[in-house]
């Protein structure tokens, strides 16, 4: 049996890993906003659980059973995301905190039950991959609009800043899931880019927010 904070745990570690930073007792710490003995005790348990592997003075990694742990969590966190969107008409800004509290839920059939009023759903409302039962993450070809080229039209499927005050800007933009984005110029100064938004709205967006809004190529 793995403990909410234990969950919490996994979670960050596994971020950790995939924005490829060195899993360390000092970077977990400052995610959690924990202080580092706290997290020195905790890393000792999850080792004994085999949840990870852990040696003085080398990085933090997560086992096999511990990655599978950490993608679980994702799965129940995403699939409520999208509930709370989806069914109850909560805005993207809104369902993260309360994904938070009821991903630690430990009734399998209570997220499965999710997944099928949704149809099986492959992202949840921020364009996050949705790990199925057996922990499979689905393949999507999407990148930062930063990286795009004036001229070309994207289409907006996911972001890589999850903070409320981000995503009401957003919302103000008229920027969602599947809005058209259209590079009209970029500013060689600061990268930031002259846009359309579904064809009608022109704005100027700073580098920072290209970064994180993820996006391909519109058809």
């Amino acid at each position: 049996m793995v403990s909410r904070t234990e969950e919490n745990y996994l979670k960050t570690l596994y971020r950790l890993a995939q924005e490829n930073q060195e899993i360390s007792v000092k970077n977990i710490a400052e995610s959690l906003h924990i202080k580092m003995p706290t997290v020195n005790s905790m890393i000792k348990k999850l080792a004994e659980k085999k949840l990870i592997r852990y040696e003085k003075y080398k990085a933090i990694e997560l086992t096999e059973k511990g990655k599978k742990q950490a993608l679980h969590i994702l799965r129940k966190h995403r699939l409520t995301e999208l509930f709370l969107s989806q069914v109850m008409n909560l805005g993207w800004e809104e369902v993260h905190d309360i994904a938070e509290q009821i991903e630690h839920i430990q009734s399998d059939r209570f997220f499965d039950r999710i997944n099928e009023m949704l149809g099986y759903p492959k992202f949840d409302p921020h364009g996050e991959p949705i790990p199925d039962i057996n922990g499979k993450l689905p393949v999507f070809q999407s990148f930062p609009l930063s990286e795009g080229k004036a001229g070309t039209l994207y289409k907006l499927t996911g972001v890589n800043n999850h903070d409320t005050s981000f995503l009401q800007f957003l919302d103000g933009l008229g920027l969602a899931l599947g809005a058209l984005i259209e590079i009209k110029e970029i500013q060689d100064f600061d990268k930031s880019m002259a846009v359309v938004i579904n064809k009608s709205n022109k704005t100027i967006l700073s580098f920072f927010v290209c970064q994180n809004l993820m996006v391909v190529k519109a058809s």
